[in-house]
């Protein structure tokens, strides 16, 4: 079992990275912004890096239980558009990236929130609309 500290480090970073997505959401006026995604980072991170080894239903419950926080942020608007799809799945990858972090896997957890903040601002920075389908 790792160190207090060890543990503390892998928390504060799932935190950490998951804020910084969550920052990038807020700014973009999503329903779940940067306390949302800093409290379902900590809290995979927390779980995983605790029990991950030893228990991956913990793991499992951690994937089941974002599934309804992401389910809360989708919704049917005007016209029939479902708005919040986005930030479901960033939700969902934030989750992951506490999970990945939570094992010990720091760079693998930072390259993995680097990778979705890319994906979600492809339409916001000039430069990198050159690589959106759309």
């Amino acid at each position: 079992m790792p160190s207090d500290a060890t543990l503390a480090l892998r928390i504060g970073v799932g935190f950490a990275l998951a804020f910084a997505i969550g920052y990038e959401r807020e700014l973009r006026g999503s329903a779940a912004g940067d306390r949302t995604f800093a409290l379902v980072g900590g809290a995979s991170a927390a779980v995983t890096a605790v029990v991950g080894r030893s228990s991956p239903q913990a793991i499992a419950g951690v994937i089941t239980g974002i599934g309804f926080i992401g389910g809360g942020v989708v919704f049917h608007g005007e016209g029939g558009l479902i708005k919040g799809i986005t930030t479901a799945g960033a939700v969902f990858a934030v989750a992951g990236v506490g999970v990945v972090v939570g094992m010990g896997h720091l760079w693998l957890g930072a390259l993995t929130a680097g990778l979705v903040l890319l994906v979600l601002e492809l339409r916001n920075v000039p430069v990198l609309r050159l690589l959106d389908a759309r």
